[in-house]
């Protein structure tokens, strides 16, 4: 992954002053901005599993953060581009091996910050969208605690910040046709 195609899929998320921002810290910090050891901020990729009929979202339980969350984490240097490493990131945490992104259209941006026991002080996370049925068989990786179906409109208390706000905003944009 290069700092210039991130910079590209970047461009192509929905306008506005966040999207601007992500922009203006990739330009600033360059390839430091892709990676862990480029510095305690950088950015991350993560994915929103729903059912078909997007009436239920596919969460883990963080182990470090304690806390239920959709699937992302570490750009790593072999993933092409941002909805590469959702894509990775999705199917090492939900151990459904041919998980497959609805589109490569970034729905979501959020940057935040890391407290406890995380070594990062921020992500600016870039988050994806994938489909699958409520059937598919997954699998606890060993960052999380448990994997499992909530409705949407009935999510679990142990959620970070801002992570309902999230989740309208990303079920907002797939009902728009945006990712």
């Amino acid at each position: 992954m290069r700092v210039d195609s991130v910079a590209s899929e970047l461009r192509a998320a929905p306008a506005g002053g966040l999207r601007d921002r992500y922009l203006a810290f990739v330009g600033e910090h360059g390839d430091a901005a892709l990676w862990r050891a480029g510095g305690s901020e950088h950015l991350t990729a993560s994915c929103f599993v729903f059912s078909p009929d997007l009436a239920h979202v596919l969460l883990c339980h963080h182990r470090k953060g304690g806390f239920w969350v959709q699937f992302g984490g570490h750009l790593e240097q072999d993933d092409p581009s941002l909805a590469a490493s959702a894509r990775r990131e999705a199917r090492e945490e939900s151990g459904i091996p041919d998980l497959e992104l609805s589109s490569y259209r970034i729905v979501d941006l959020d940057r935040h910050d890391l407290h406890g026991g995380f070594s990062c002080a921020a992500h600016w996370d870039v988050g994806f969208v994938a489909v699958v049925p409520r059937d598919t068989a997954t699998t606890v990786s060993d960052e999380s605690d448990d994997v499992r179906w909530f409705p949407v409109d009935a999510l679990p208390d142990a959620l970070p910040d801002g992570f309902a706000r999230r989740l309208e905003g990303v079920l907002s944009a797939v009902r728009d046709g945006v990712h």
